[in-house]
């Protein structure tokens, strides 16, 4: 389903940040791509969902070459790909149901289609009875489940997620990996981009893991390695 072949990124032209990385993802797949600061990590979600462009090297999508991806290109890979950050970004003006359906509307959906879709993923994320609530009138937990419920609207075929947990005491970063383990039996490809050792040691899932802009490890039943 994605593939990077020999993939390179550099910012000054002279120091790779990433530095020819191949690398394949089957659909279904629950990945996690680990390493310290600077490892490179941040560049292939960036790479993945269009906001920079290689060097050098393919990065495939299904069949879709996304290498040089145009920007009017974007918005529908973002509709191919759900994607999941640290810092939820989340509308503060907009109850947890009027933030997911914003991201259906920006897109053209018909009210019908929303008004079905967005009780339909809050029930996914267990928020089925906080949808009338702002963000900030409910926990860090919860609206990291938001913002997942949010990147689920488009029945994306890969979910990455970004340092989901970053923000996340304990309990509630157990809670947020057990939603996309649930979401990735349901089919969903899931890419967890984190250096949350305990996290993905427990996993016992595929790990890649990246040092210094190279993939120096890429195990079936893996556990992090730095």
């Amino acid at each position: 389903m994605i593939h990077l072949e020999n993939i390179s990124k550099s910012y000054d032209h002279k120091n790779n940040v990433v530095n020819d990385v191949s690398l394949a993802v089957e659909p279904g797949e629950f990945v996690s791509i680990v390493g310290q600061s600077g490892a490179g990590k941040t560049t292939i979600v960036r790479l993945l969902i269009g906001e920079e462009h290689p060097d050098s090297g393919r990065l495939l999508i299904g069949d879709w070459d996304i290498t040089r991806i145009s920007r009017r290109e974007v918005s529908y890979l973002r509709r191919q790909i759900g994607v999941i950050f640290q810092d939820f970004k989340l509308l503060p003006k907009k109850t947890l149901e009027e933030n997911i359906a914003f991201a259906l509307q920006v897109c053209g959906g018909k009210p019908a289609k929303i008004k079905k879709i967005v009780p339909s993923v809050l029930k996914i994320v267990g928020l089925e009875d906080k949808g009338k609530r702002y963000p900030h009138e409910v926990s860090g937990g919860e609206q990291q489940r938001a913002a997942i419920a949010r990147a689920l609207v488009h029945q994306p075929k890969v979910l990455l997620a970004d340092e989901p947990t970053g923000n996340l005491d304990a309990i509630n970063a157990d809670d947020i990996i057990n939603l996309l383990l649930r979401i990735n039996r349901f089919g969903t490809t899931v890419i967890l981009v984190t250096h949350n050792k305990e996290i993905v040691n427990r996993l016992n899932k595929r790990v890649v893991t990246m040092d210094h802009g190279v993939v120096i490890s890429d195990l079936a039943h893996g556990k992090y390695l730095l």
